[in-house]
């Protein structure tokens, strides 16, 4: 018998400036994106009411820690390490919501968007759970 997976998905936006000190091009001059994430979360248990997870507490928790990093410098945030790329941003935003959801076994990836065409992910380690 084949067993499924349920999958949700939350979006939110932020704007902010970066540089990338390691980078040998454009990127390492500051410049800022209109980011937007993606936040997923799956799993194959329903509540009661027939969710995987209520869109509006995703949605919040994703408000709340994109918030930290909105109309800032990314380069003064530590956790970046003076080189705040979309794959760090993304690794930054998943652990920042696993502290802020009921449910942070049920978070999967979340994907920065630098732009339309460009995108990191960041996704939960199936094989330790981290």
């Amino acid at each position: 018998m084949v067993k499924g997976m349920f999958s949700v998905r939350v979006e939110a936006d932020f704007a902010a400036a970066h540089f990338l000190s390691h980078y040998h091009g454009k990127c390492e001059n500051l410049h800022g994106h209109n980011y937007r994430v993606r936040l997923w979360a799956r799993g194959d248990n329903l509540d009661e009411g027939g969710m995987l997870a209520d869109f509006g507490v995703l949605k919040q928790a994703l408000r709340s820690v994109t918030a930290l990093l909105d109309h800032t410098n990314l380069n003064d945030h530590p956790a970046f390490n003076q080189d705040p790329s979309a794959e760090r941003i993304a690794a930054f935003i998943f652990k920042n919501l696993e502290e802020r959801v009921p449910f942070p076994q049920n978070l999967w990836a979340v994907e920065v968007f630098e732009t339309p065409a460009n995108m990191a992910r960041y996704e939960r380690d199936i094989l330790t759970g981290g």
